[in-house]
């Protein structure tokens, strides 16, 4: 991926595009996280024929397929402006046409500086995210348009953007960090599989000549888990892991009683939700297929549970030491 020093950041990407789970990033300006997520069209594999056909129908309808243009092959990867109003996003109009959550089915919706966008579009994100499409009302009529996409969001940790920067002081008082989270309600939070904190370099960090993996071995290792998934899926007419119903996950996220034991503890010290305990058996799924595991180890959940640590943060107010009150 051509990025230096944000191994666990590349890795929870990886992940997050392998099983096509939502991803969350929070740090400091400048940690990097907008690059990553630019990097993703390089590492993400093409669409199947089906799913070029149905992304080249949207945007023959959505009026964004030159003439004599032939099927898109390359995965969507929108990204809007935070000033973006509610129509151009979600969808809409007099005459109802697709918006960007739309023309991201099958690919990726990345949100840049998320709690910039308007409340009221953040949370028109809670039925695409769960069911994959997106219901455009309007007096005489109903549109319901698809919107099976990855999301890949980043925001920083507070209106200043330093609270955990271990170099910068935060400026913040605690009234406006709090003000602050809620523009990320939990249910929207929940819906995210995978939540990381892009922790920025340090000096030394930027000059070292430490090599970092190509885009193309990665895109390989991703070609790989999805080949697994699809095998495994696609009879259900799904291809991922993060589409997997409530029953697909008891049937193939199986796990013994010492990692349900594991899972149990981590359920009740984070006061986690069953939508979240079920997300992360399918980001431990993704993380077995990975590596073409058939069953699902302690290793996999614990790393899974890792990606749901800013989760705990953010709501149950644990910010770093230096914040000013």
């Amino acid at each position: 991926m051509d990025v230096k020093g944000q191994n666990y950041a590349v890795r929870a990407i990886e992940i997050a595009i392998s099983g096509g789970h939502n991803i969350l990033m929070i740090g400091s300006p400048g940690s990097g996280k907008t690059m990553i997520a630019l990097r993703i069209p390089t590492i993400i594999p093409e669409m199947i024929k089906e799913e070029s056909i149905e992304t080249t129908k949207i945007y023959s309808i959505a009026g964004l397929l030159a003439a004599g243009q032939g099927l898109i092959s390359s995965r969507p990867f929108r990204a809007p402006h935070h000033t973006a109003s509610e129509v151009s996003i979600i969808g809409g109009g007099k005459n109802p046409i697709p918006g960007e959550i739309t023309l991201a089915h099958n690919g990726v919706l990345f949100l840049d500086e998320f709690t910039e966008f308007k409340n009221n579009i953040i949370q028109s994100l809670r039925q695409p995210l769960e069911t994959g499409t997106v219901t455009i009302a309007r007096a005489d009529t109903r549109i319901t348009f698809p919107s099976l996409f990855m999301l890949v969001a980043s925001m920083n940790p507070c209106p200043c953007g330093y609270l955990f920067d271990p170099e910068r002081v935060c400026r913040c008082n605690s009234f406006q960090i709090n003000k602050y989270y809620m523009k990320i309600s939990g249910p929207i939070l929940d819906r995210i599989d995978i939540q990381v904190e892009v922790k920025p370099l340090k000096a030394a960090q930027m000059f070292e000549n430490s090599h970092s993996e190509s885009s193309s071995v990665i895109k390989k290792r991703v070609n790989l888990a999805r080949k697994v998934q699809q095998e495994r899926l696609s009879k259900y007419g799904i291809n991922l892991n993060a589409f997997m119903s409530t029953e697909l996950v008891k049937k193939y996220c199986y796990i013994g009683m010492e990692i349900k034991e594991i899972l149990f503890t981590a359920v009740k010290k984070y006061k986690l939700s069953a939508r979240s305990y079920n997300k992360i058996l399918k980001v431990s799924r993704t993380i077995a297929d990975m590596q073409c595991r058939e069953k699902i180890s302690k290793e996999d959940v614990l790393e899974a549970l890792s990606f749901r640590e800013v989760e705990n943060i953010l709501y149950n107010k644990t910010p770093g030491p230096k914040i000013r009150q």
